[in-house]
């Protein structure tokens, strides 16, 4: 079979299109398919798990954790695959493993980000941005700091049975980046987590894990 036949069934099978637009740009970034594939299935199993369907979110969650696989041990993508099977299968030993990679990596993997350059509005932005981008990128190391605490917070909160303190899934609807560089990886890892520890269980025992 061609990858040509192949790609039809892409996104339906790994949540993305290879051909797409956005797919495109973000090779050319340096970002590799795995990424992209990870990123589409954890939100596909967070916008299942939202909308009661138990067994699509775990589906998609197995095939994330299994690219993540893939991934450097240190990388937060793991812990966020873990801790998404983890709520949806109300695994609670998933859920600490996942936080206590959180606790291990974040300060790490934060600290050696590469930043792409932002779009900016205006050309000003643009030439305040590129004179002190030392300010700029410390802030944005230092603000995904505090998101990835909150997140340990909230495994934390929803290994004992309690809802999370942060917005985690609905947050990442409104704040994911535009740009395909190490700041994204680390804020989908952060982010791509369900917000709740309620959903449906149709055909979840029935499920191999």
């Amino acid at each position: 079979m061609s990858f040509t036949t192949m790609s039809m069934f892409a996104p339906r099978i790994w949540g993305f299109d290879p051909g797409s637009p956005m797919a495109r740009v973000a090779l050319q970034a340096g970002w590799r398919r795995r990424d992209l594939m990870w990123e589409a299935l954890m939100e596909r199993g967070c916008a299942a798990w939202a909308a009661g369907k138990t067994r699509v979110a775990v589906w998609a969650f197995l095939r994330a954790r299994l690219i993540a696989s893939r991934f450097a041990t240190t990388d937060l993508r793991r812990a966020a695959s873990e801790a998404a099977l983890g709520v949806v299968t109300r695994a609670p030993g998933r859920i600490l493993r996942a936080e206590a990679m959180f606790a291990r990596h974040a300060e790490a993997q934060i600290a050696a980000m590469q930043i792409a350059p932002r779009a900016r509005s205006s050309l000003f932005h643009l030439r305040m941005e590129a004179r002190h981008r030392d300010t700029y990128h410390a802030n944005m190391r230092l603000r995904l700091t505090r998101i990835a605490e909150e997140t340990a917070a909230c495994l934390q909160e929803m290994a004992q049975g309690r809802a999370p303190s942060h917005r985690l899934h609905t947050r990442w609807l409104g704040e994911k980046p535009v740009v395909f560089d190490d700041t994204r990886k680390v804020l989908s890892a952060c982010l791509l987590i369900p917000d709740s520890l309620s959903g449906g269980d149709q055909g979840l025992r029935r499920m191999p894990i």
